[in-house]
C-alpha cells in the first residue's frame, strides 16, 4: 500500500469512527509506578552488576559523586535515574550494552 493510499484509510477511518459508524480500538495500559531505592539497595544493584562507582556512574550519566552520595544516603536518585535503577535491577544485562571492553 502506498503512503498516500495509507493516509487517505487513516482520514476516512477517522472521519468514520467521528460519525459514530465505527468503533475504534482500545487498550488499556498500565504502566508500573516508579519505585524509590534506598542507599543500601543502590549498592546492591550496582555490586549485582559488578561495575564500580565510575563505570556505573558514567553508565547512568550521572557523576560518581553522585553515585556516592546515593549510596551514603545524602542523596536519593529522582525521575529518570530511578527508573533506570529500576530497569537495571530487573534486566542486569541491560547495562552491558553501554559497557565498552577496552
Amino acid at each position: 500500500m502506498s503512503v498516500y493510499k495509507s493516509i487517505m484509510q487513516g482520514l476516512d477511518e477517522a472521519v468514520k469512527y467521528q460519525g459514530g459508524k465505527i468503533n475504534a480500538r482500545k487498550t488499556k495500559i498500565a504502566v508500573k509506578p516508579v519505585e524509590s531505592f534506598s542507599s543500601e539497595h543502590i549498592k546492591q544493584i550496582r555490586n549485582r552488576v559488578g561495575l564500580s562507582q565510575v563505570i556505573f556512574a558514567s553508565s547512568l550519566g550521572v557523576s560518581k559523586k553522585t553515585v556516592e552520595a546515593w549510596e551514603r544516603g545524602r542523596n536519593t536518585p529522582e525521575g529518570p535515574s530511578r527508573r533506570l535503577l529500576q530497569l537495571i535491577r530487573d534486566n542486569p544485562e541491560v547495562i552491558e550494552q553501554y559497557i565498552i571492553k577496552a
